[in-house]
């Protein structure tokens, strides 16, 4: 499938399914509490996701049987809820999920601590999203796609973090995974040039420790191979002839003036 080019009523759609993305973590994300299952979890996420008239964009994608990614600690990304996996003060958790809205699909992630965390687990939380925002300083028309890639490593690195490499962002749009696929790391070549009109899935896996992960029995879930923590910041975002649109940044993370991580202000 080539890169796509969303026409002005593509490009609406996708803002209302970011929209109501963004609004669905933000209140989810308020839900979690020690004692909780990750089950519950992502009951909880396709309530709230089917509440907006929406699909979840994971639900049996290629057979994956949850709405939410609920990885914990040192689960990098895809595990799957489970009522017998009960979340704990002092745990990190990453909600990963989708949206269709009439047709067009929307990819965020956000990490929470539960509870009272460690400062090393707030850090790396923190950073991450940092990551993602001096990635998408290039997310520009006329910048290189590895630009992003490479400011994304670029950051993890500084903070002496491992940038995971066996996974990556994608291109999206009437598919939850088209092209361009996007990096988290330096590639030797530039990558495409972006144009407006794209809209691309930036998401920075960040790890404590190593950056090498390993598939667990499932085939589903990856996990830290150190068993250090990780963290996961996406979002869906829209190359303009400026900066980017961020389609599922939450209001609050607006209200905190998230723009000015990583110099978008």
């Amino acid at each position: 499938m080539p890169v796509t080019i969303k026409s002005a009523r593509e490009i609406e759609l996708m803002r209302a399914a970011g929209k109501i993305l963004g609004k669905a973590h933000q209140d989810l994300g308020k839900e979690l509490k020690p004692g909780m299952t990750t089950l519950e979890i992502d009951r909880l996420g396709e309530e709230m996701i089917r509440s907006y008239g929406c699909i979840p964009s994971f639900k049996n994608y290629q057979g994956f049987p949850a709405s939410v990614c609920v990885s914990v600690n040192d689960e990098v990304v895809h595990g799957i809820p489970d009522k017998k996996r009960v979340i704990q003060e002092g745990d990190i958790v990453s909600l990963d999920m989708g949206v269709i809205y009439k047709g067009y699909h929307s990819d965020a992630a956000r990490t929470h601590g539960i509870g009272e965390i460690s400062k090393a687990a707030a850090n790396l939380i923190r950073r991450t999203r940092e990551s993602f925002f001096e990635g998408i300083r290039y997310a520009c028309a006329g910048c290189h796609l590895h630009q992003i890639s490479a400011a994304v490593n670029a950051h993890a690195d500084r903070c002496g973090y491992g940038v995971v490499r066996d996974l990556v962002g994608h291109g999206i749009g009437s598919h939850l995974h088209e092209e361009p696929e996007v990096p988290n790391f330096y590639k030797r070549t530039r990558g495409i040039r972006l144009r407006p009109g794209m809209t691309l899935a930036v998401e920075p896996m960040i790890n404590e420790g190593t950056g090498d992960v390993k598939w667990l029995e499932n085939n589903w879930t990856v996990v830290t191979a150190d068993h250090k923590l990780s963290a996961h910041y996406e979002n869906t975002i829209l190359i303009t002839k400026g900066k980017p649109e961020i389609l599922s940044i939450t209001e609050d993370e607006i209200a905190e003036g998230i723009w000015n991580v990583g110099g978008m202000a």
